[in-house]
């Protein structure tokens, strides 16, 4: 358990549930820092930016980051037009923190234009009428990019429907695969690799959701820890057949050296 060199660990079921503490992921954590050991927190959580991620963690959560330790699928979606769609104007289904990233890269937001890209996140009051704006959209060829698919998301009164659910609507009405950013998918992953700088050889994913955290890692070909303190819990695991390179119920039991 010594041989790892840096760690990518999981926000929403891992480190915290909702606004509810998780005090074992607390302490691992502020470990790292004491010791001065790399890790990113890797989340695919499109509804805050890292400052807010990160004055939240340091005020509510006792777990006193930087924004350097946070990489977002805001980050990387970001990365992703840049690369493949610059000067684009991009119609945001998603909360204020997705529209801003995309202001600040200097996309060009304005829903009264034609539409190059359909980016989309968690939007927790979405409307029939902006899903009709993105459906339109995609059905007139602007391309289909989003955060993240995510079924569920943890919070401190249970399991709540995540952006996977919008997702599935667009889906169903456009009959278009989207591209995707976050967990499980490549991109978020490689963004995070590359900002730790070290070899995913040496790197341990940590995450409460198989489908998302545990198969990121799965798919970059990384060691995976699985804690069950979020989505995933051991029944689940039991019609697996690939399973986590570790299982434990809470991070009190990663002896990290």
């Amino acid at each position: 358990m010594t041989k790892y060199e840096g760690y990518l660990v999981d926000l929403d079921g891992t480190t915290y549930r909702g606004k509810e503490r998780i005090p074992e992921a607390e302490v691992f954590i502020r470990h790292l820092l004491d010791i001065g050991f790399p890790f990113k927190l890797v989340t695919n959580n499109a509804t805050k930016t890292v400052e807010e991620i990160v004055h939240n963690l340091n005020s509510y959560y006792d777990i006193p980051i930087d924004s350097s330790h946070v990489y977002t699928s805001i980050i990387a979606l970001g990365d992703y037009i840049e690369l493949h769609h610059p000067g684009a104007n991009v119609y945001v289904l998603g909360e204020a923190a997705l529209k801003e990233q995309m202001l600040e890269r200097n996309f060009t937001v304005d829903p009264n234009k034609p539409i190059d890209v359909v980016v989309q996140g968690l939007k927790r009051d979405v409307t029939y009428d902006q899903l009709t704006v993105a459906v339109q959209a995609i059905l007139a060829g602007a391309e289909y990019v989003v955060t993240n698919t995510d079924r569920l998301i943890p919070t401190e009164t249970g399991m709540n429907p995540s952006s996977g659910a919008i997702t599935a609507f667009i889906q169903f009405a456009t009959r278009k695969e989207p591209i995707i950013i976050g967990k499980p998918n490549n991109p978020i992953m490689e963004g995070a690799l590359k900002q730790l700088g070290i070899d995913k050889s040496k790197v341990l994913m940590i995450g409460d959701n198989y489908d998302t955290d545990i198969m990121a890692g799965m798919n970059m070909d990384m060691d995976t820890l699985l804690v069950l303190t979020g989505v995933t819990v051991r029944e689940d695991l039991e019609m697996i057949q690939k399973q986590p390179t570790y299982i434990i119920e809470s991070l009190s039991e990663w002896k990290h050296a």
